[in-house]
């Protein structure tokens, strides 16, 4: 739900209503312009909306790529500063009801730090899934759909049509996989030395 803009609100507020975390499901987005802002734009959590303050001159693709970016950085410190096993163990549980429809029964998830190479794992068997420390502090949507990459496996071995049949039910596939992606990326990348100052 959202409230009509006041005083230096942005009409453009209500554009931005998505999920951003599992608790709770939506949050409205406030953007506020300022004309003594000049080049700094930060965000804050204001009970059950997300405010974010730019400069009154920006564009309005600007303003859409400053909302996105400052969303994902406030969830990832809330990501980062709240999630412990029996969270996580807690957070899967929801998401496999949500997408599978409860389904997928994981006995145990937490965090390792011997994941260097991959992001998850999953141990049918035991119903085991491990998640990379890497994934600490990103997005909550990227953890999500990590997450669900994993409970999926305790419903279909390996990654052919079924599986990704499965992932579809998840709105947010193609945008967490491209953040992994990019992660991987900017891994790869040359190590520049830094600038000598003379």
């Amino acid at each position: 739900m959202f409230e009509p803009p006041r005083g230096g609100t942005s009409a453009l507020a209500t554009r931005y209503g998505r999920a951003v975390s599992a608790d709770p499901p939506h949050r409205a987005v406030e953007v506020r312009r300022s004309a003594r802002r000049r080049r700094t734009v930060s965000a804050y959590r204001e009970g059950d909306r997300t405010v974010v303050l730019i400069p009154a001159r920006m564009s309005e693709a600007e303003e859409q790529r400053w909302v996105g970016v400052m969303l994902d950085k406030l969830a990832a410190q809330e990501s980062k500063r709240t999630l412990g096993d029996a969270e996580l163990t807690e957070r899967a549980a929801r998401l496999s009801e949500q997408y599978f429809g409860g389904r997928a029964r994981p006995g145990s998830v937490r965090w390792v730090t011997n994941q260097n190479t991959r992001w998850g794992s999953c141990t049918p068997a035991e119903a085991s899934i491990r998640l990379s420390h890497r994934l600490q502090g990103m997005p909550e949507y990227v953890l999500d759909y990590v997450l669900l990459h994993e409970l999926a496996h305790l419903l279909v071995p390996g990654h052919g049509p079924s599986f990704w049949q499965l992932l579809e039910a998840y709105p947010r596939t193609e945008r967490a996989r491209g953040y992994l992606e990019g992660v991987v990326a900017a891994e790869r990348l040359p190590k520049v030395p830094a600038a000598r100052e003379e």
